[in-house]
């Protein structure tokens, strides 16, 4: 089967340095694929590359067998490619319910009318009162995106990406800075994304990434290093010297 999303020969160069150096990627569809590494690897080089926030150097992105290479970041999401950032891209004025109207009502073709659209539409009030459901914002979505909980803002944050109806997400680090405390909803809410979306997941969270992977791809120093099914990486002596290693000793 045609992967549905997939780099090829991917280069990204800043000045003498090579942050991702022939990167071929392919992720199954329906995939939940973990893409890790130490500090430095290239990882977020690679999602700013997919989604169209950097452009590479060399080589190619193909969404659906459809080159993307030169597209824009927000005709990605047209196209079905969403993501979320390792620091919040927020509204902070906003509240949940008032972010996930205006995300479902863009993607509908009425962001300039959001407001009107989401109390005149039923099924946009029905989208968004699911989506507040699905990740656990009903007991803050009247209140001010700022003034939350730094959990319940990651779960506001995939809650959008999910809004955009993509068929690819790639979630940078989502539990990154979330206390202990709310890690367990986050885990939660990654565990119960649709099975219909694709799932490319950059994480240093073993635990995250174990549990939820059925691929991991290993970057070091921009190369892709090792790929395979959780076990085998997990198994693999090169890994655990680069990464693994350093993480089981803690």
């Amino acid at each position: 089967m045609a992967p549905v999303l997939e780099t090829v020969g991917l280069v990204k160069r800043f000045g003498g340095i090579t942050a991702a150096s022939d990167v071929s990627l392919r992720v199954a569809r329906g995939a939940r694929h973990a893409l890790i590494g130490p500090n430095g690897a290239g990882k977020t080089t690679l999602v700013n590359l997919l989604t169209g926030m950097l452009r590479p150097t060399e080589g190619r992105i193909l969404l659906d067998g459809q080159d993307i290479t030169g597209t824009e970041a927000y005709t990605r999401v047209h196209l079905g490619l969403a993501r979320t950032f390792q620091i919040n891209q927020l509204f902070g004025e906003l509240t949940p319910i008032e972010a996930i109207g205006l995300a479902v009502s863009e993607r509908m073709g009425s962001g300039r009318d959001w407001w009107r659209l989401a109390g005149g539409k039923p099924e946009v009030v029905e989208e968004v009162g699911q989506l507040i459901e699905q990740f656990h914002l009903g007991d803050v979505m009247s209140l001010p995106t700022a003034i939350l909980p730094y959990g319940k803002q990651r779960l506001l944050e995939i809650a959008l990406a999910i809004a955009c109806r993509p068929r690819v997400l790639l979630l940078d680090e989502p539990a990154a800075g979330v206390p202990e405390a709310e890690r367990h909803e986050i885990l939660a809410a990654v565990a119960r994304l649709p099975k219909d979306v694709t799932v490319v997941l950059i994480e240093h969270d073993m635990d995250l990434v174990f549990s939820f992977a059925d691929r991991i791809s290993v970057l070091v120093n921009g190369t892709l290093f090792v790929e395979g099914a959780p076990e085998q990486v997990a198994r693999d002596a090169r890994v655990k010297a680069v990464y693994l290693g350093e993480a089981l000793d803690d």
